[in-house]
């Protein structure tokens, strides 16, 4: 029995050897090593190590950056400085003194026909009614008005009647002395812009559209830096397109500094702060252009006289200047009137003179205002706008 049993326990040792050997045969043989990761060659070298010896330099020459091919990639963008604007010289007026002297040959070229006119009736040997008439007509042609055309007629026939014979020369100066009366020589044709308490002087300038006002004001901001004022510029015209552009740059030309705002904002708040900033920088004048209305909007005329109002707040306004078209003959005397009811006009300018033969204007508008003309526009040069001197347009109107 025994046997029997060491027989089985042989048996089942061998069995289990043998069932070892197979199952460890059986076992999966291990991966072979996965292959090296070849390298990034886009990303950076690493950086040598402590300890780690340099690479041997190669001897191979070295190539230029232009014979380098570079990687294809994003395009560099070069930035490029936006180039500097210089601001532009600051230009020199030609003096006020005398302007109107040395623009007289261009005004000659328009008015002379009126006074050569009037002296060849003049010199007829037989002054009938007749010829009196053709007086009259010729005054009435050049704008001068229907009263002042009578009164200057009735003056010359006197004066005629006394000398008896007449030289061309006694002539010219009897209508030079006549024509000088009639436009007047006691009157003060001064631009005020100099108040008698404090600076700065404030000038307000008003007319209807197409009369050159903008430019008036340009022009005569250059007439007082001309003289050596300081001067502010008010764009009080903001309905206009450019109007502000426009009379920033007449200033820039002549270092004056401009108040502008928003383009069909309202003109009073734009006054109001030319002022006061032509206060605080302690200006000599304050020039402001109001936008050019039409005589016949009353609401815009209503708005002309708040803009008025507006500014009177900081100081009395010194000038009220109403630009006129001396081209519109007749018609400017209208427009004259409505503005003259609004604000109180206290002098003319009269521009394009040099454009027409009807001079007269200069007598009639004063005598319809009561006001003198003190400045005349003679052509578009930046200079053209001249103080009016009678006794250089009357001898322009007669000639020499």
């Amino acid at each position: 029995m025994e046997i029997v049993i060491l027989a089985v326990v042989i048996a089942v040792v061998v069995i289990g050897v043998l069932g070892g050997l197979i199952v460890g045969s059986r076992r999966k043989r291990p991966l072979p090593p996965a292959p090296p990761t070849p390298p990034d060659i886009t990303a950076p070298p690493a950086e040598p190590h402590v300890g780690d010896e340099a690479e041997t330099p190669r001897d191979e020459e070295r190539r230029t950056i232009e014979e380098v091919d570079l990687p294809d990639g994003p395009a560099v963008v070069v930035v490029e400085e936006p180039p500097t604007v210089e601001a532009p010289p600051i230009e020199i007026p030609e003096p006020t003194a005398g302007r109107l002297i040395r623009l007289r040959t261009r005004l000659s070229r328009s008015q002379n026909a009126l006074g050569k006119g009037l002296l060849t009736l003049l010199s007829r040997e037989h002054l009938d009614d007749e010829t009196w008439e053709e007086i009259e007509d010729t005054l009435l042609t050049a704008d001068v008005g229907v009263q002042p055309t009578q009164e200057l007629v009735e003056r010359l026939r006197e004066r005629v009647k006394v000398l008896g014979t007449r030289t061309p020369e006694e002539l010219r100066a009897l209508l030079r002395d006549e024509l000088l009366q009639l436009v007047g020589t006691s009157m003060d044709r001064t631009v005020r812009t100099e108040p008698e308490t404090s600076k700065p002087g404030i000038v307000m300038v008003v007319g209807v559209n197409g009369t050159g006002k903008t430019t008036t004001t340009g022009k005569l901001a250059r007439v007082l830096v001309a003289d050596g004022r300081t001067v502010v510029l008010g764009a009080a015209d903001t309905f206009r397109a450019a109007a502000a552009d426009q009379l920033q740059t007449w200033g820039e030309r002549v270092g004056a500094h401009t108040v502008r705002g928003p383009e069909a904002g309202d003109p009073a708040s734009v006054a109001f702060d030319a002022v006061k900033e032509g206060k605080e920088m302690g200006a000599d004048v304050v020039l402001i252009d109001t936008a050019g209305r039409l005589h016949t909007k009353t609401g815009l005329m209503d708005e002309l006289g708040k803009v008025k109002r507006v500014v009177e707040k900081h100081a009395p306004l010194d000038e009220v200047l109403l630009v006129l078209d001396a081209t519109t003959g007749q018609n400017g005397l209208v427009q004259a009137r409505v503005f003259a009811e609004v604000v109180d006009i206290s002098g003319i300018v009269l521009t394009k003179l040099d454009g027409t033969a009807k001079g007269g204007i200069v007598v009639a508008v004063q005598r319809e205002l009561g006001v003198p003309v003190k400045l005349v526009g003679l052509g578009e040069g930046a200079d053209d706008l001249a103080p009016f001197e009678p006794e250089a347009f009357v001898d322009a109107l007669i000639g020499d």
